[in-house]
This record gives structure tokens, C-alpha cells and sequence, in this order.
């Protein structure tokens, strides 16, 4: 039985508080009744506040895109996981390849991170992908396996059920460029498999693993019709209302198999 399509939109830095505001409003009223789709945005951290106030007792999660791995202390301009927990969040993206990339977040770092986020109830968005030089050589599982092994280090199977997996190719961020939905399907099965090994085949059937990468309405049925893709995490089609409207309205009418 396929899931219900978990559809997240990662806004990075982009809009403004109105707009924004808007935009929460926009989608709490056209998603009021919409049972067939589990829907959430990440806001800038600026915005969290006002966002979760506009969504609250929606049904519609909001997520931040980063939190620092110490509960508290002296990391000026970082925000915590209580911080966000506090406001209303009930997501966190943690290991999106923007952040390992630019930032050179270490798997040790987004390990942390995703320790920190659990222990306030706050449930991670796991980002894990391959750069295009590192499938180019083969290295895909190898790289997945690697970035699984070392963000999951320690993480108990009861801790496990809190967490969704998201596989961003990094070559198809920002680019155009989709995997196909085959190719990203490979992957997921392959995802599936570590974490059926790792904490048990019901566990790892129950988990959530979405896609992200250029996606768009136009690809949006190809890639949720895939058995292993149980959700997206959308970038810069999320940033549009129209254009996310029409991803989740896609994502929706997919059938049960």
C-alpha cells in the first residue's frame, strides 16, 4: 500500500515576511479539507514564528532549515532545536547537500544534529546525496551508505520511526536536472534496504523517503508513481504558491498500489 504523499517545500532564502505570511495563508485555506496529502513549507528562521502562528492546528507542518547541534550556549547568530521546537515547529531539515557543500557541514556535525533534534521532539528531515562526479565514477551507494552509516550513528530503532529520509541528488539541485524516476527509485530501494538491515524490514517500510532535486508539477506523477518514493522535498517550485499547488495536487491523485 503506498503512503500518503508527504510533500515539503524548502523556501532556502526566499520571500519576505509578507509574503510569505501570504502564502501560509494561501495554502491553509486552499488545503483546509485535503486529507489525501501530508503538506509542509521550511521557512526562513526570521519567518518561523509568524508562519506558525498562520498554520497553526492547519494539519500543515513547518520545518526550519537548520538548528546548531548544542541545545544552548555560545554560537552567535545559530538558532537551537528547543528554540524552534518552542515556536511550533515539528520539522527540521538537517543535512541538505547546500549546507554540507557551502558550509561544509561534517556527517559527524549532521549526526549532532540530528541527536540534538530528536532529544526536544523536533523530527529531522535527513538529506543524504551523490555529487555528479561521485555517480559518474559508480560511487552512489558507496557515498549513500556512507552519509546513512555516520548521520544514523547511534540513532535507536524507537528513535528511528521520528526521522524521514530525503535523497537530493546533488547534481539535480537548483539545476534543471531530475533523476529519472527510475534512477531516483534504484536509490530509495537501495535506501530501504540499509535501513531494513539496520533497524528491521516493518521499520524501514514505514519510514518516509522523499525525493528532491528540480522538482516540478511536470514531473511530479513520474516520480511519485516510483514504489520506493514516498514523498518530495521541493526548492525553488515551492517559493510560488501556484506552482507548489500544482505539485501537491499532482502528488495527490496518485493511486494506492
Amino acid at each position: 500500500m503506498k503512503k500518503t504523499p508527504f510533500i515539503i517545500g524548502n523556501w532556502k532564502m526566499n520571500l519576505t515576511l509578507m509574503e510569505g505570511v501570504d502564502f501560509a495563508q494561501s495554502l491553509r485555506k486552499t488545503l483546509h479539507d485535503k486529507k489525501e496529502i501530508i503538506c509542509g513549507i521550511c521557512p526562513p528562521s526570521v519567518f518561523l514564528k509568524d508562519i506558525c502562528e498562520a498554520l497553526e492546528d492547519s494539519g500543515i507542518c513547518v520545518a526550519a532549515q537548520n538548528i546548531h547541534s548544542e541545545k544552548n550556549g555560545a554560537y552567535t547568530g545559530e538558532v537551537s532545536a528547543l528554540m524552534v521546537k518552542e515556536i511550533g515547529c515539528t520539522h527540521v531539515l538537517i543535512g541538505h547537500s547546500e549546507r554540507r557543500h557551502i558550509f561544509h557541514e561534517t556527517d559527524s556535525f549532521i549526526n549532532a544534529k540530528i541527536k540534538v533534534a530528536l532529544s526536544v521532539n523536533l523530527k529531522p528531515i535527513f538529506c543524504i546525496g551523490e555529487t555528479l562526479h561521485e555517480r559518474e565514477d559508480g560511487r552512489t551507494n558507496y557515498v549513500i551508505d556512507n552519509q546513512l552509516k555516520e548521520g544514523l550513528r547511534g540513532i535507536n530503532t524507537d528513535h528511528i520511526k521520528d526521522i524521514v529520509i530525503a535523497y537530493e541528488p546533488v547534481w539535480a539541485i537548483g539545476t534543471g536536472k531530475t533523476a529519472l524516476p527510475e534512477q531516483a527509485n534504484e536509490v530509495h530501494s537501495f535506501i530501504r534496504s540499509f535501513l531494513s538491515d539496520g533497524y528491521g524490514k516493518d521499520i524501514a517500510n514505514d519510514l518516509y523517503i522523499q525525493y528532491g532535486g528540480s522538482v516540478k508539477a511536470e514531473n511530479t506523477k513520474e516520480l511519485m508513481a516510483q514504489p520506493e518514493i514516498d514523498g518530495l522535498l521541493v526548492g525553488g517550485a515551492s517559493i510560488r504558491l501556484e506552482s507548489f499547488l500544482k505539485i501537491i495536487e499532482a502528488a495527490s491523485k496518485q493511486e494506492c498500489f
